[in-house]
């Protein structure tokens, strides 16, 4: 079977092997190795591939398997999806406390990656909320694993990019919620001053805070701050009635992307006239509203297929973190190189982290702030304004998020997650990746 990542910078062929029960996973992952876990395949990069290997497909473990209507303690398969989880508890008052942009991705993947969301500040990684799991070993062995059991192999499967077992059953503490929708706030802001002043104005009155950017705009840019709280059902009542929101103001039908276009369409001709209309409609918008949680969390998600976009060669996610003393300028000169490149992003984010313990020993966030950007790929141009960004990302002492990986130096990853030596010893032999080959040798 040929498989690419979101990315969809390639096609490789690759041995795919279906798992199916969570209770029968060791026996299942002992032969045809070495293997990697496959869940939805949103990763942008080579982390969930494994050319002429063996992926195990972990979507057919997609089973609850017990829940606590008390404590909000759930217990399910790791190829759950975070939709299959929102889906169900939200109507029931309960919803997962991190989440990132999508929530197509498996439960399991969302462990590997030590995913995280727009709440870092008040409630850190996916991790900080995951209380136990089941790790199948290719030696035929199951650990149990929490903080209390195994606890350095707990701490080295989270964000360990699946190289320490199959993960096969997680407990997930969800946070209970009063309604499904957020207050939010819109702030239209022009400089990099602003965003910062408004970052960390709402780190103690909101929970949720996100931008998106003009990247075009260089070192001055424009951008969108938007942030938000959980709304209680007395917090909806208390709105003037024509803002109440109603099942008829919920999210509405996605659309989808029918083909993949020869060339990207993301491109200097769509890119300024995009940007400018984007920030036009939603300056518009400044001041106080009211969102659904799907579309405040998950807006990409409605788009169906919206990687095709980028055209046949794909595209490359860059998301990198740099520490807050360094912050500002830091993210000045990436986004000064990207406009003398001349390239650009449409989806642009750019968000702060806060100084929390890391939930792994390779979890990515680090107190500062993060630039997330999507470029299409140009080949060896592209690639020229990555060695230039990574250039500035190492100065400042940051580094890139590993799930959204597809060509980060082996130098840069080694030097950008401390933790590497120690979470060596966790490795599962028999499990090995694109990506673990690249920046690990093996």
């Amino acid at each position: 079977m040929k498989i690419s990542s979101w990315g969809r910078l390639g096609l490789h062929a690759h041995n795919s092997v279906q798992l199916a029960d969570h209770r029968t996973l060791s026996r299942q992952i002992q032969h045809e190795l070495p293997g990697i876990s496959y869940g939805m395949g949103r990763s942008y990069g080579d982390v969930c591939l494994n050319p002429e290997g063996t992926l195990w497909q972990t979507r057919g473990m997609n089973r609850f398997i017990r829940f606590d209507k008390d404590t909000g303690l759930l217990s399910c398969e790791a190829g759950v999806t975070l939709k299959e989880i929102q889906d169900c508890f939200v109507p029931r008052g309960w919803m997962l406390p991190v989440t990132p942009g999508t929530q197509l991705v498996t439960v399991g993947g969302a462990v590997a990656n030590d995913v995280h969301g727009k709440n870092h500040h008040i409630m850190g990684t996916f991790g900080d909320h995951v209380t136990g799991f089941s790790l199948a070993r290719t030696d035929g062995s199951t650990r149990d694993c929490s903080r209390n059991d195994n606890p350095d192999l707990f701490q080295a499967t989270i964000g360990g990019l699946g190289l320490t077992g199959v993960i096969a059953r997680v407990d997930i503490q969800l946070r209970r919620i009063g309604s499904p929708w957020l207050l939010t706030e819109t702030l239209p802001f022009s400089s990099l001053d602003d965003f910062f002043a408004y970052a960390d104005a709402s780190e103690v009155g909101w929970e949720h805070t996100v931008s998106w950017i003009d990247c075009l705009a260089g070192s001055q840019t424009r951008g969108i701050f938007l942030r938000a709280n959980h709304a209680s059902e007395q917090d909806l009542a208390a709105l003037p009635p024509k803002q109440r929101p109603t099942r008829k103001t919920r999210p509405a039908a996605g659309i989808s992307m029918p083909i993949t276009p020869p060339l990207s369409l993301v491109n200097r001709l769509s890119l300024r006239p995009f940007n400018a209309a984007y920030y036009a409609m939603n300056a518009r918008k400044a001041g106080p509203g009211v969102a659904d949680y799907q579309n405040f969390f998950y807006p990409l998600d409605k788009i169906h297929h919206w990687n095709r976009m980028y055209g046949r060669r794909g595209f490359y996610q860059y998301q990198c973190v740099v520490p807050r003393a360094s912050a500002r300028q830091a993210v000045a000169d990436m986004l000064t190189a990207i406009a003398a490149a001349g390239e650009g992003s449409f989806l642009a984010v750019l968000k702060t982290f806060a100084e929390r313990p890391a939930a792994g020993l390779l979890s990515f966030p680090m107190a500062g702030a993060t630039l997330a950007l999507d470029f299409p790929n140009k080949g060896p141009r592209t690639e020229r304004l990555f060695v230039r960004l990574d250039d500035i990302v190492t100065q400042a002492g940051g580094r890139l998020y590993a799930a959204k990986d597809a060509r980060m130096p082996a130098q840069m990853f080694a030097q950008g997650y401390p933790g590497l030596e120690t979470f060596s010893a966790f490795r599962d032999p028999g499990i090995s990746s694109a990506m673990s080959r690249r920046l690990l040798g093996s």
